[in-house]
């Protein structure tokens, strides 16, 4: 619809109960099979550096890694950890007490209602588990629940795994921004996605459902797929998928 005349311009729908939500803190949040804690080095660095040892694919997309040596390592935990923005979370499985992986919230504009989860590294442990889909589940419903409007999905548009993962997580593709970085001396474009207020009510039952111990068998097989859950949610698809 054209708008000639400057004084009919179309404004955005008004946002009238909106308040400024607070920025994440370091406090626990526990779920059935994981729990998310403040990442510290010295609780933290040297059971994630044997999580992650031998896998310097897990880092192919990051901004950092990989890491030569346990030394390094702990430096690079220290220096994240002190960080309020990304602020960063070990990822404990309570099954077997182990740290299994990180994410971090980035990104976190509260004036404007949006936030951001990235910087996801799972070891192999986790990887493809309850407990990896609990951990992305627990921080969005952190970030919804305190009154984020917006949540951010971002990755290397190379990265065909994290985009698969966004779009079963329930993310909506919203397309991708060429030469957003040099990284590591290469070139990325970024894949963008998100999930928004309007969305989360059918996108927590979605999660809820899935994450329910009736919809494993007793050898760990899931009955419905979290991805046609959320698909019934998600607004738009990603187009290489």
């Amino acid at each position: 619809m054209k708008h000639n005349d400057p004084k009919r311009a179309p404004l955005g729908a008004p946002v009238p109960n909106f308040t400024v939500p607070p920025r994440p803190t370091r406090e626990v949040m526990r779920g059935q099979y994981v729990q998310i804690e403040p990442l510290d080095a010295q609780a933290h660095a040297a059971l994630l550096f044997r999580a992650f040892e031998d896998q310097d694919y897990l880092w192919h997309y990051m901004y950092d890694g990989p890491f030569s040596s346990s030394a390094q390592f702990h430096r690079w935990v220290r220096d994240v950890a002190a960080k309020e923005d990304p602020l960063f979370y070990a990822i404990k499985n309570l099954d077997t007490g182990n740290i299994e992986g990180v994410a971090s919230y980035l990104r976190i504009a509260p004036e404007a209602g949006s936030i951001e989860v990235g910087s996801i590294t799972y070891g192999p442990a986790l990887q493809r588990t309850r407990g990896a889909t609990e951990a992305m589940f627990l921080m969005m419903e952190w970030a919804f629940e305190v009154g984020y409007r917006r949540y951010e999905w971002k990755c290397n548009a190379l990265n065909l795994p994290s985009r698969r993962a966004a779009q079963r997580l329930g993310f909506s593709y919203e397309g991708i921004f060429r030469q957003a970085a040099v990284v590591k001396g290469r070139n990325r474009d970024t894949a963008w996605f998100a999930m928004i207020d309007s969305e989360w009510p059918g996108l927590k039952e979605a999660f809820e459902a899935w994450l329910s111990p009736s919809n494993f068998d007793d050898a760990g097989m899931q009955g419905e797929r979290l991805g046609d859950l959320t698909g019934l949610v998600r607004v738009a698809s990603d187009p290489l998928l």
